[in-house]
């Protein structure tokens, strides 16, 4: 492992910022306080400081010794509505809200490469610091972008990185190409007609009638894809009733869609459609469906993402970094930047067990330091002209 000495050195630093993030967690649109303590800090390394971008994000511009190429480097602030679980001495103390993505030090890790190079200058071109807000779901990439984001800071190439808990500390990965999923969120409401659970003739049951349409909207994947391309379509909350001995008149059939090929995403959402309107007529009941276009494929560079290896191997050694084979199901908002500028976004591997998004997620600090040493060598490398 080769960790950028000055970045060893200051490493207790981002250890104290993470926990003071971790222990303070936002929702998305709501980093009011996190977006202040990175602006703090990038003003007090003297890097100019712009806030208040697509709600809460904050953008740091460095230029170097001479003229080079604008790379941007980005980094997600927000955490997660999960109640945490984890007997952390500085665990969340905002009750229902943690950091179980790890945001927390992917903010971390840019602010130790932004600190870093503020301090040594040693390399061409611009650097470009994006602290983006709402990654999970809310829209935070496209905030930024539709703020101006890249005509006020206009981008050569872009990077970022997240972390993955592999259990094996600094092992990068990357996927050229189509590497991570696409997804919509969608809810599903029917409206029926209520009655004492006594006289269920009498009602129109929403919650029979979503139990139906939850077994029928299995059948668009299995039945309506070939089996080679990777799709999935989960229902993961139904939501009606409040009493014992009553049939409620509504019920709320929500879900997730993932998927990497644009005219399979467009099939499944009329075939959504085309079983709601069918169990609407088969019921006589209505059912109205809204659906949210969350996250677009991400599609990595192709030459950059080589490139990538090539820098990460400088700090973790060329033994520890590889191409992913395969497509990653999970959805990153990264991916709106990468449509509008060349660039990639790589896996940083560490210590922890827990996977992502759990109450119990832990976060081996290790890859503070060696995830700011890549984003620190990805501006002196490629913003070279």
């Amino acid at each position: 492992m080769a960790i950028i000495p000055r970045i060893e050195e200051f490493a207790d630093d981002l250890v104290n910022i993470r926990r003071d993030l971790h222990e303070n967690p936002e929702l998305g649109m709501e980093e009011i306080r996190t977006s202040g303590i990175v602006a703090d800090l990038l003003r007090e390394w003297g890097i100019e400081t712009h806030t208040g971008i697509g709600n809460t994000g904050v953008v740091g511009v460095l230029n170097g010794k001479g003229p080079g190429k604008r790379i941007g480097l980005r980094a997600d602030m927000d955490a997660l509505p999960i109640e945490e679980r984890t007997n952390l001495s500085f665990a969340s103390k905002n009750v229902g809200v943690m950091h179980a993505c790890g945001h927390d030090s992917h903010t971390t890790m840019l602010l130790g490469a932004a600190r870093y190079l503020a301090e040594t200058k040693d390399f061409s071109g611009t650097a470009i610091f994006i602290f983006q807000p709402a990654e999970e779901g809310l829209g935070g990439a496209r905030a930024m972008i539709a703020d101006k984001l890249f005509e006020r800071f206009p981008c050569d190439e872009i990077y970022g990185m997240h972390n993955w808990p592999t259990g094996e500390l600094g092992k990068v990965s990357i996927k050229p190409g189509t590497a991570m999923a696409g997804a919509d969120f969608f809810d599903i409401h029917i409206r029926g007609f209520g009655s004492h659970a006594a006289m269920p003739q009498i009602s129109k049951d929403p919650i029979v009638i979503a139990s139906s349409l939850v077994a029928q909207l299995q059948t668009i994947v299995s039945r309506n894809v070939p089996p080679t391309d990777p799709l999935v379509l989960s229902v993961t909350k139904i939501h009606a009733g409040a009493a014992y001995n009553v049939i409620p008149s509504e019920c709320v059939i929500s879900g997730t869609m993932r998927y990497f090929d644009l005219e399979i995403a467009q099939m499944v959402r009329n075939r959504i459609k085309d079983l709601a309107d069918g169990m609407a007529k088969s019921y006589g009941v209505e059912i109205e469906i809204e659906n949210q276009e969350v996250f677009d494929v991400l599609v990595n560079n192709e030459d950059l993402s080589h490139k990538v290896l090539d820098i990460a191997s400088e700090v973790v050694g060329s033994e520890n970094v590889s191409l992913r084979p395969n497509v990653i199901a999970g959805s990153e908002d990264f991916a709106d930047m990468l449509k509008v500028v060349p660039g990639a976004y790589c896996n940083v591997g560490h210590g922890g067990t827990v996977p992502l998004h759990n109450e119990g997620f832990i976060l081996d600090e290790g890859i503070l330091p060696i995830g700011a040493s890549i984003y620190a060598k990805i501006i002196e490398n490629r913003a070279a002209v």
